[in-house]
């Protein structure tokens, strides 16, 4: 009697599972936030909708961009990942996607977004794409986050560029009013940042990470989240004297201002993790809802 022995390939993904392990790789609600802020800039800079011949490869590209950006840091930070409870399950440092293949991965996507920014938006998008990305890999997680506590204070303009290709992708050029746009997002990271970084802060410790909390310590932080968030409401009323957003934006980022500021004070009175995680919450909200607001004020007036 014969036996038929049949070869078994043990712990090999089936597609599904390996989509959504490269899918992890991408921080996707990360990607989404920064094209609603892409999306919103194309509208204000079109006064109204953009032409979907424009928008539709914008979101591509820009989806591209901002995914592959994050495989590669996710690459590269596959040591410190492996350190951190809230990292360690990530797609390397968990073992479910070889480092080398989200290498290429990563690669891929962004040569991916510079071709299809320049084939069917224009050279100027494609060019601030790749160059968001390069300031995200290189600047922000090879040289910036491991070595200085100004790491996010620097390398947050690497969020803020997207807001950059979409004017570009609109108008071919940059403006004034771009990089208005530019600093709400650049001035919005660090209080987001460091709020998260108060929640994990026994993580950034353990992985070396010169995060604010841990090179000068929680009372410190709590300081700098409240100075940076009243230069940021200070930034977004400037659409109201440069005339390019109107009554309703302006009256909105009053309020959610005064609800910045309001939690932040709360954060430094309360000096717990229960108030960080209010602020940290706050702060993903307050941007979403003002670059919606920004859009409702635009395809009214």
């Amino acid at each position: 009697m014969g036996t038929s022995i049949q070869s078994i390939e043990v712990g090999k993904p089936n597609f599904r599972t390996l989509v959504k392990n490269y899918m992890d790789l991408t921080k996707l609600p990360i990607v989404l936030l920064l094209l609603f802020t892409t999306v919103t800039t194309m509208v204000i800079a079109a006064a109204g909708i953009p032409k979907l011949d424009v928008l539709i490869p914008t979101i591509i590209g820009g989806a591209f961009a901002a995914a592959g950006a994050s495989a590669i840091n996710q690459y590269i930070d596959r040591d410190m990942d492996a350190l951190m409870a809230r990292t360690a399950r990530r797609p390397i440092p968990s073992g479910r996607v070889a480092p080398l293949n989200a290498l290429l991965f990563g690669l891929g996507l962004l040569a991916w977004s510079v071709l299809v920014l320049a084939m069917w938006v224009n050279w100027l998008a494609a060019i601030l794409a790749l160059f968001g990305g390069i300031y995200y890999v290189v600047l922000y997680t090879l040289i910036l986050k491991r070595n200085t506590v100004v790491n996010i204070l620097i390398g947050g303009g690497a969020g803020a560029v997207p807001v950059l290709v979409g004017w570009a992708a609109v108008t071919g050029t940059l403006s004034f009013q771009a990089f208005i746009l530019f600093a709400i997002i650049f001035y919005w990271t660090p209080p987001h940042s460091w709020a998260l970084a108060l929640l994990v802060n026994k993580d950034y410790t353990a992985a070396n990470v010169p995060m604010m909390p841990v090179a000068h310590g929680e009372e410190a932080t709590r300081r700098q989240i409240l100075l940076y968030s009243v230069q940021l409401v200070l930034i977004t009323l400037l659409p109201l004297p440069f005339k390019f957003l109107g009554t309703i934006y302006i009256v909105t980022a009053v309020l959610l201002g005064a609800g910045m500021i309001y939690n932040a004070v709360r954060l430094i009175q309360r000096a717990d993790g229960a108030a960080a995680r209010v602020m940290y919450k706050y702060t993903t909200s307050y941007l979403a809802f003002l670059f919606l607001v920004m859009i409702v004020d635009r395809l009214i007036h």
